[in-house]
């Protein structure tokens, strides 16, 4: 079970890992419509994998909500949704070392 568990946390890491990096190409290019496909559908797809309602809802206002007015309040909310996930990434990294640490002591003994 535990292996079963330190896999899905795995993928889920690196799921993000991965949003992470094309929401960091895209804003650094200036791709807009880039970004909002990012954060509309890959960032809520993987917010529901990872059952994190609360940031599924908020990409999901980022384009379905009010339309930001300018393309400097666009990229604030894409940083502030930047700033959620690499939270979320911190969390699952030291989650996988604990995870790790724990099937290590399981080998070990």
């Amino acid at each position: 079970m535990l292996h079963c568990n330190m896999n899905q946390k795995l993928q889920l890491q690196l799921g993000l890992e991965d949003l992470l990096a094309d929401l960091y190409h895209a804003r650094r290019t200036g791709d807009l419509g880039r970004l909002a496909f990012i954060a509309h559908f890959e960032v809520r797809r993987w917010a529901n994998v990872a059952k994190e309602p609360a940031l599924a809802e908020c990409a999901s206002k980022l384009i379905a909500g009010d339309v930001p007015t300018s393309r400097m309040k666009f990229l604030e909310q894409i940083a502030s949704l930047i700033d959620e996930l690499e939270e979320l990434h911190l969390g699952l990294a030291s989650n996988s070392k604990d995870l790790l640490a724990q099937r290590t002591d399981q080998i070990a003994h």
